[in-house]
């Protein structure tokens, strides 16, 4: 029984004491390595870490399966865990099955386009509701009180993000050393809430009434500041998606697609909280999404990455460098 990389399907069969598998890895992931798997009846979704270089703390499969675990028994849109293994002797790394669930994932521009303005626009704000939806779940009692420490969370993850970019060096990038220095000198306090981590358009099912049937790839999660979502799902808002038609383009681009800013005082609406000052938010977004970025072409660079587009993803770093410094000038990037 042959698989896709990364996944023995004989291991993994006599693991689960199943019939024969068939599995076929999903496109578009930069990190962990995600697979839909069937033995012709009942369909999972495995997840597993990336192959070769992996950072420290980085894709965490027992704390995604927990994650998943609370945030689906509280009725959060959050695929529900099926099954966790952590012997490295099944399929050569800790892995997790979830349900799987059915949903469209938009990656490509003129997809959105072909959609109309104002379903767009229902669309981005359904994104938005979500993620207040997700900062309103109080962590005790949903059982994740001890997964995260709010507390001096964005100064943790100014030092973070630094380690990470000092693990994934490949090349100089200029300015970013720079970014980094102005984050690290004046750093928010903030307030606690599960947040997801990586939050963005294309990392969300979504069903035929534009409604957000599940939020994927938890491995960022933890107990932290919800602004750090709310910017990160901005910067992701005006970063390039592929197009089936001519260049890659934001989804801000998009007819519909509400402003950066409309985008903010839903959030505030919809949660309660107060995002008047997004500007170190917005601007630590990018530099962490800059370092993301330099470790997978770190990796692409290594000869360890698995699918195609990884040749192109260097030159996504030094715009997002620029975009970083301009936030903390002041400027949020609004359309």
């Amino acid at each position: 029984m042959t698989g896709p990389r990364g996944l023995d399907l004989d291991r993994l069969r006599t693991h689960l004491g199943s019939g024969e598998l068939t599995a076929t890895m999903f496109a578009g992931g930069r990190s962990n390595l995600t697979y839909a798997v069937t033995d012709g009846t009942d369909r999972w979704v495995l997840r597993r870490p990336p192959l070769g270089h992996v950072l420290p703390t980085a894709h965490d499969m027992v704390r995604e399966h927990r994650v998943l675990h609370a945030l689906s028994a509280a009725g959060f849109p959050a695929p529900r865990p099926v099954l966790l293994c952590t012997d490295l002797d099944v399929i050569g790394a800790p892995f997790y099955l979830m349900e799987h669930v059915d949903g469209a994932i938009y990656r490509d521009v003129a997809a959105l386009e072909a959609m109309g303005p104002e379903a767009m626009r229902t669309l981005v704000l359904a994104l938005v509701d979500t993620l207040a939806d997700l900062h309103a779940l109080e962590p005790a009692a949903i059982g994740l009180a001890d997964f995260g420490r709010p507390e001096g969370f964005n100064a943790r993850q100014v030092r973070r993000w630094r380690k990470q970019l000092d693990a994934s060096r490949s090349r100089e990038v200029p300015g970013i050393e720079e970014l980094h220095a102005r984050l690290a000198a004046e750093i928010p306090e903030g307030a606690g809430a599960v947040v997801h981590g990586d939050y963005r358009l294309d990392n969300v099912l979504i069903g035929p009434r534009l409604e957000i049937n599940a939020v994927l790839d938890w491995e960022m999660s933890t107990l932290g500041d919800p602004l750090s979502d709310v910017a990160l799902m901005l910067v992701y808002a005006g970063r390039p998606l592929l197009s089936s038609h001519g260049e890659p383009r934001s989804s801000i681009s998009v007819p519909g697609h509400p402003s950066l800013s409309e985008m903010a005082g839903h959030y505030a609406k919809r949660s309660g909280r107060d995002v008047s000052d997004l500007h170190w938010y917005v601007g630590f977004a990018a530099f962490k999404l800059a370092v993301i970025l330099e470790g997978v072409h770190y990796r692409y660079v290594q000869g360890q990455t698995v699918g195609e587009g990884f040749d192109t993803v260097g030159a996504l770093v030094a715009p997002l460098v620029a975009q970083g410094h301009e936030s903390l000038d002041g400027t949020l990037g609004d359309n």
